[in-house]
Formats: C-alpha cells, structure tokens, sequence
C-alpha cells in the first residue's frame, strides 16, 4: 500500500510561472529563426548561430552571439542559466 501524500499536479499556468525570477534558459538558433519567432528583436545579420535567453515562462530577455554572453546577462538579471539543446 502506497501511503505518501500526492499533491495535485499544477496548472499549465502555474508551471509556466514556476521559476520565473529565478531561472532562465538559453536556446541556439538560427538568426533566421531567431527574427522569425520574435519579429520584435532588431534586425540580424542572416546565417548567424544565435543564443537567445529565455525566461523560465518562455518570455526572450536577450540574443546574443554566444552562450557565454547570454550568460553574463542572466547573471546581471540574478537568474540561474540552463541550456536548452
């Protein structure tokens, strides 16, 4: 007989919201891609690898032209950076 307590699973909303101040994530990408998914960024130079810095509920904070950048941005922002691939 299993005894332990279960809590009820989260929301879609509440899961998107877990962690929003406290962790990022970074994604690789194509500059195409990049201007394709945020039509708001400045224009990029086409056939760049990009890095673009999430926040934990999906929202862009920063593209830049390397991980170890968007990791220094992160870290100006107190968020903890993980690695999409």
């Amino acid at each position: 007989m299993n005894t332990a307590k279960r809590h009820p699973p989260m929301s879609p909303l509440a899961f998107a919201s877990y962690g929003a101040n406290a962790v990022a994530y970074v994604r690789q990408m194509r500059s195409e891609e990049a201007e394709a998914l945020y039509p708001q960024a400045p224009a990029l130079i086409p056939g760049l690898t990009v890095f673009v810095l999430h926040a934990a509920d999906g929202t862009p904070l920063s593209i830049s032209g390397s991980f170890e950048a968007a990791a220094h941005d992160a870290d100006g922002q107190a968020l903890e950076t993980l690695r999409v691939h």
